[in-house]
């Protein structure tokens, strides 16, 4: 279940990053923005005001505020960035292997935010993921033409602001549940994206079938399938292993863009996408040898389940409480 949890990750968050793309062909990115997170703002609203209302029960204030910062933190600054960066000309395999220096920062700022112990074998995966990431980038960096050197500091702002929503997120104690979560970070969201377009005189959206093809992309690949399974398995498997995934979504994106647009992969392109592979591998299996020997994870339980209740002394790994936030 984990391996499959893992691939469907990996392919939709990879996803993103292709309907990016697609969208920029016809719309400014806060256009794209705007109507991907407003009609579905207002669906996943309706469905709280009358299916969902039983989860809103006893929810602060403080939570809501809470949710709406992880919202902005994940999904506005996020997001914002990687499609600008894509707007300025920055392939969508280049924008994601950026993006994937976001587990060594994560790693780096486990210990000391969360408490998280990160053995020397998960710091080796990250390590050699970060070979891997440095090899795509070089290849595809060096095919492109026609980008200012500044264009590359986008996305990786947008990567910080991932990393602050995911430490924000795991040092709640309050459950909340995955479909108010949703709910709040869409709606606000769509708030921040509508204001931004309005204000750019770019709201209207184009009569293009391919905006509106992309927009259904990005909402149910990318937003239901990436966003949603990214915290359900930060939720289940901890920081350090959902960011070690992260190293994947790279070389799979420059597969996408190889087979959707062109976008070039060669022979270090490849061998960037195995050195990726071998790294996830060796993180996931540290986790596990670390349970078989001590009952737990090197990843307390109390940080890697961040919204579930705690658990119990003698559960020996982690648990699954329905989804995550």
């Amino acid at each position: 279940m984990n391996a499959l949890l893992s691939i469907a990750f990996v392919l939709c968050w990879s996803s993103g990053f292709i309907g990016a793309k697609l969208g920029a062909g016809s719309a400014a990115a806060v256009t794209v923005l705007m109507w991907r997170f407003l009609p579905l703002a207002v669906i996943l609203l309706v469905v709280a005001a009358t299916l969902g209302r039983a989860s809103w029960r006893g929810l602060a204030a403080r939570d809501v505020v809470r949710q709406a910062a992880i919202g902005v933190l994940s999904q506005s600054g996020y997001l914002l960035t990687v499609y600008y960066a894509i707007q300025l000309g920055v392939s969508s395999g280049t924008t994601a292997l950026i993006d994937g220096v976001q587990p060594l920062v994560a790693g780096a700022l486990a210990g000391p935010l969360l408490g998280q112990y990160v053995s020397r074998r998960q710091w080796l995966g990250l390590c050699l993921g970060l070979a891997g990431v440095a090899l795509v980038t070089t290849a595809d960096a060096m095919a492109a033409t026609g980008v200012a050197a500044w264009a590359y500091l986008v996305p990786f702002l947008g990567m910080l602001s991932l990393v602050a929503a995911t430490f924000l997120e795991s040092r709640s104690r309050t459950q909340v549940a995955p479909g108010v979560a949703l709910t709040v970070h869409c709606a606000t969201s769509a708030v921040l994206f509508t204001v931004f377009a309005v204000g750019a005189g770019a709201a209207a959206p184009p009569a293009e079938a391919g905006f509106w093809a992309a927009v259904v992309w990005l909402v149910v690949l990318s937003t239901f399938g990436g966003y949603g399974l990214y915290w359900l398995i930060l939720r289940r498997s901890g920081v350090t292993k959902v960011n070690a995934l992260m190293f994947l979504m790279a070389p799979v994106t420059a597969v996408w863009g190889a087979v959707m647009f062109g976008e070039p992969f060669g022979v270090q392109t490849g061998l960037g996408l195995a050195v990726g592979l071998a790294a996830v591998a060796v993180v996931q299996r540290d986790g596990r040898g670390a349970r078989r020997k001590t009952g737990r994870s090197p990843l307390p339980d109390r940080h890697s389940l961040p919204a579930c209740p705690a658990p119990k002394p003698q559960d020996s790994g982690h648990r699954l409480s329905g989804g995550c936030s």
